[in-house]
């Protein structure tokens, strides 16, 4: 069973806006490694912040005992629809894999999603951290389930069937008739073109880190109770 990390205490957002306390700062400047340098270089166009707090998350996941992963994909709900704001990083070589769009609930929000939830039924994307598990095949083609690793905050994803998926509905050309992409259930739909190898990148224990920089959701995401310590085997 994949084991929950560790509760979450204090506040953690962007830069700026909210305050966080000494150790969940003293976290995310740990993330500030080599090998946030490294993936920064690789994808100049993922906020920094935003990659700090998704490589602090993961550090907080391994040093509470999951193993580390091979690959992490990044989203950014921050940003609109329309963007691509989804980036896949091979950890190991250090580089980006894919950077594609991605879709959030229809109960989150139109163009930009505003709106997250853990609840069974709300057609809402949860944010955080991620463990991917295993591939399958759906109603939806080859998809991957996951595991939230945060309690309160996207724990019940398996129970609330949140996976990978392809989907037709994630097409930037349908911006140009209703202002932004499709929307799903909650899952981080992806394109059809690029499923089958986000899906085989990702499965089998990979990490994924939702991000957005709304007040309620940083208070029950600070990385408050990690030891500052290295990524183990991501020197």
């Amino acid at each position: 069973m994949i084991r929950l990390f560790g509760q979450f205490i204090g506040c953690l957002a962007l830069s700026g806006l909210l305050w966080l306390p000494a150790q969940a700062a003293s976290n995310v400047r740990q993330a500030a490694s080599p090998l946030f340098n490294e993936l920064s270089r690789a994808a100049p166009g993922l906020d920094r912040e935003v990659l700090r707090h998704a490589l602090a998350a993961m550090q907080c996941a391994v040093n509470n005992g999951q193993p580390a992963a091979q690959r992490l994909a990044v989203i950014d709900y921050s940003r609109p629809s329309t963007e691509r704001r989804l980036w896949l990083f091979d950890l190991q070589r250090k580089r980006v894999l894919l950077r594609d769009y991605v879709a959030h609930g229809r109960r989150s929000g139109e163009n930009y999603a505003t709106q997250f939830s853990n609840s069974l039924g709300s057609y809402q994307t949860s944010l955080g951290l991620f463990r991917t598990a295993e591939s399958y095949h759906g109603k939806h083609g080859y998809s991957l389930r996951m595991d939230g690793l945060q309690p309160g905050v996207n724990d019940r994803a398996r129970e609330r069937a949140i996976v990978i998926h392809g989907a037709p509905y994630v097409d930037p050309r349908l911006a140009q008739s209703q202002g932004r992409i499709g929307r799903s259930l909650g899952c981080p739909a992806v394109r059809p073109e690029v499923a089958r190898m986000v899906v085989d990148k990702l499965k089998g224990g990979q990490f994924l880190f939702a991000w957005h920089p709304r007040q309620a959701w940083a208070r029950n995401a600070a990385y408050f109770n990690c030891k500052p310590q290295q990524l183990a085997g991501l020197r």
